[in-house]
């Protein structure tokens, strides 16, 4: 039997039978106005309505492009080809990268040419966790894609740049999808509370509790309607009619963590983990960065923090501190949660350990400082701009000495303006690497005045 996306079978027994049915799948939306979140997609004119509107109309389900989703879990990816499966009276088939291989695509795509020929009728192949395949195995889709023997629906969680090969990347329309907002969330819980095919009005679900189901979900959708499901299970076996706070953390075996994402919660335990790195108390670090981890913060605003704590209070002292955060908000906007803890544990445990420096902050405060008193005065005109037509009969670059030229390549010359000429604006301290710019840089300034040999 040829695998498709939804079967016939499936679809009779939940139209008879609604509740056997998973609350997730029951309130997978049919139509694209369904759809929460993802605007920036569905826009009129935009690829996926178009590829939908196409379907309907029996023009093809994609025009000339097969189609790569990227995006975080429970985010709609699947459910944007369930709407397209609704839509077309195309042969839909549906292949998960985890159990198929090169065996089952070949499978796919020689079904899709026998009935195309034989038939006139189009195939839509989607494709879920394609970053799982290798790259023979992504191979093997090259012909059919190239030749649109098949429409590739292809989902993945992963970066496509780093998990999908060139050919195919090159030959399909990436559609990135964003993870939904609390308001997204929100509208859908409401509509599975309410609605027939959800919950159909049984429990009602009080603020306090919509909000930690909202702070669990971390912008997955399947997520907050399973965890709304099995609360609602436990209020009504208990003959509730409303879903209490502590019945949705029975469920989902998660305390109410204290945290409010847009008010003072957030930023004083935000506040609380940097400091907790500035004062290299890395146990206090790791108990503030769980604590916003577990209320659903946004890991990339985590990562965020970090790299400014790499600079403002670690700096030179340790060279690695910046490179590591940064890595860290890479791999964190690569993977997503719930992998993304461990980047975020690594890197503030580095930064808190680290030793520690505010040289490169206090260097960069004072001369904003000066700039901002007006201290500025004009560049010396040997540093000027010489490669104009005129530049030399104005003085510019005239007397300037290329470093290089020199033994020791530091040339005893003026580099600041005037007015500040005797400004010192970095003071490095003795901790960690930041011992050996303090003595370099002593003698750099001496030679700078020609006060010392420049051997």
């Amino acid at each position: 039997m040829e695998p498709d996306l939804f079967t016939a079978a499936a679809e009779d027994r939940q139209e008879k039978d609604p509740s056997s049915s998973p609350l997730a799948v029951r309130m997978r939306p049919r139509v694209l106005d369904e759809v929460v979140g993802q605007r920036h997609l569905l826009k009129p004119g935009s690829p996926m309505r178009r590829l939908v509107e196409q379907a309907a109309q029996g023009r093809g389900p994609a025009g000339p492009s097969s189609v790569l989703l990227w995006g975080p879990p429970g985010t709609g990816k699947t459910t944007l080809a369930y709407v397209v499966s609704k839509a077309t009276d195309a042969r839909f088939v549906e292949l998960s990268a985890i159990t198929a291989g090169v065996k089952e695509v070949r499978a796919v795509i020689d079904g899709a040419r026998r009935a195309s020929g034989g038939f006139g009728k189009e195939t839509v192949l989607f494709l879920d966790e394609i970053h799982r395949f290798s790259k023979a195995q992504q191979d093997s889709l090259l012909p059919a894609v190239e030749n649109r023997w098949v429409t590739l629906i292809a989902a993945t969680t992963e970066n496509p740049y780093f998990s999908i090969i060139s050919p195919l990347l090159s030959r399909s329309l990436l559609l990135t999808l964003e993870p939904l907002t609390d308001d997204d969330l929100r509208a859908l819980l409401r509509r599975a509370l309410t609605e027939e095919r959800g919950l159909g009005g049984a429990v009602s679900l009080p603020d306090d509790s919509e909000a930690h189901l909202l702070r669990i979900a971390g912008g997955d959708a399947r997520r907050v309607l399973t965890a709304l499901e099995a609360a609602a299970g436990a209020a009504i076996s208990k003959g509730e009619k409303e879903i209490s706070l502590a019945t949705v953390e029975e469920t989902v075996d998660r305390a109410a963590v204290k945290y409010d994402r847009d008010g003072d919660q957030h930023y004083d335990v935000a506040s609380a983990l940097i400091k907790s790195i500035r004062g290299s108390d890395v146990d206090a670090a790791l108990h503030y960065l769980a604590r916003m981890i577990e209320a659903g913060e946004d890991p990339r605003f985590i990562a965020r923090r970090l790299m400014i704590s790499a600079s403002e209070d670690i700096g030179l002292a340790d060279t690695t501190a910046l490179p590591t955060a940064v890595a860290a908000a890479q791999a964190v906007a690569m993977i997503g949660f719930p992998e993304a803890a461990l980047t975020l544990s690594h890197a503030t445990i580095a930064l808190a350990l680290a030793p520690k420096s505010n040289a490169a902050t206090v260097a960069i405060s004072a001369a904003l400082e000066d700039v901002k008193k007006g201290l500025a005065g004009p560049v010396p005109p040997h540093l000027r701009d010489g490669h104009y037509k005129g530049a030399a009969k104005l003085g510019h670059a005239q007397g300037y000495v290329y470093p290089h030229d020199v033994p020791g390549g530091i040339a005893a010359q003026q580099y600041l303006p005037d007015e500040v000429r005797d400004r010192r604006y970095y003071e490095p301290t003795r901790y960690g690497a930041e011992a050996r710019y303090a003595d370099v840089v002593e003698k750099v300034r001496e030679r700078l005045r020609g006060d010392a040999p420049s051997n």
